[in-house]
């Protein structure tokens, strides 16, 4: 089975290394927001791709989901001691990747192709692509005016209130090449766990993004559980746009594309109004506390599909 997944995120992540234990690597490709990418002391930063890649090779740290495993922090020790504003930190494993991201980068390589290269190195096998190859940065418009998003989440401890969102660039973007065609040739999309703001939203917003997954079966699993995002800002962000933060309101962000959809067993309430927006319901636990987790809801995801 041809399975495309849309992520971003350590829910992302986590949902992706699921899927890459139940299916052969030539059956997944995953496609990563890269909306909250940034320039950090002029690196080039590409926080969900990271993590998606980092648990992919099995290097991310156990602890965080994200960041990898066995680090050091000398360089950022250093930096401090210079005075430097440490409020985003970088570890010396993970600033290689950045550093040598941001020089071929700069010798004119597209991000589409660092990233096939680093995923060979790390001996990922599965096809992994950055959304697009423009920036997209991901602006959050608060009562505090406006903020880049990792000024609003990292810095600012996502505590301003939010007023809605802005991916800069995103009219003229294009998908990374080959990304419409492996969607449409896909037996099934799932969206992951992720933010369906910021890490969902800049994918579908893209040029034909939305139109594709129209074409084909297309499971979803909720980031809300019992009013509460699993990881992240996403149920404050829900509340305050005005939304109650369900998985009901998720699915209805989705409901032009969603087949199915995943909600844990503590929303069992929210079935009949998600089946009623015309939506099959999965109805299991999604809280994955480790990888035996991971496993479990990507296989009942996909036999769930196979169902319908």
């Amino acid at each position: 089975m041809k399975v495309v997944a849309l992520a971003g995120g350590v829910g992302g992540a986590k949902m992706v290394d699921g899927l890459a234990m139940i299916l052969p690597p030539e059956d997944l490709s995953v496609v990563v927001n890269t909306g909250d990418d940034f320039v950090h002391y002029g690196l080039k930063i590409c926080p969900d791709l990271d993590t998606i890649c980092y648990t992919l090779a099995g290097i991310a740290n156990p602890k965080t989901g994200w960041g990898r495993d066995e680090e050091t922090w000398f360089v950022a020790e250093e930096l401090e001691k210079l005075g430097s504003e440490m409020w985003f930190k970088l570890g010396d494993r993970d600033l290689a990747t950045h550093l040598e991201r941001t020089r071929r980068l700069n010798r004119g390589d597209s991000l589409s192709k660092i990233t096939r290269a680093f995923c060979r190195k790390w001996d990922i096998k599965q096809d992994v692509f950055p959304m697009c190859d423009e920036p997209i940065p991901t602006k959050v418009l608060t009562e505090e005016g406006e903020l880049s998003f990792q000024e609003y989440f990292v810095h600012r401890q996502f505590k301003p209130v939010v007023k809605g969102f802005r991916f800069v660039g995103i009219d003229q973007a294009r998908p990374s090449e080959g990304i419409i065609e492996m969607i449409e040739n896909s037996e099934l999309v799932i969206i992951c766990p992720s933010n369906p703001w910021v890490s969902i939203g800049p994918i579908i917003s893209l040029a034909g993004i939305r139109e594709s997954l129209r074409k084909v079966p297309v499971v979803g699993v909720s980031p809300i559980v019992g009013g509460k995002a699993v990881k992240g800002p996403a149920a404050k962000m829900f509340k305050e746009l005005g939304f109650s933060p369900s998985s009901v309101s998720v699915a209805k962000l989705y409901k032009d594309f969603l087949n199915g959809f995943a909600i844990d067993i503590v929303d069992k309430e929210d079935e009949t109004s998600i089946k009623n927006m015309g939506i099959e319901t999965l109805v299991t636990q999604t809280v994955m506390r480790n990888r035996e987790d991971r496993r479990i809801l990507a296989k009942e995801v996909i036999d769930y599909f196979v169902r319908l």
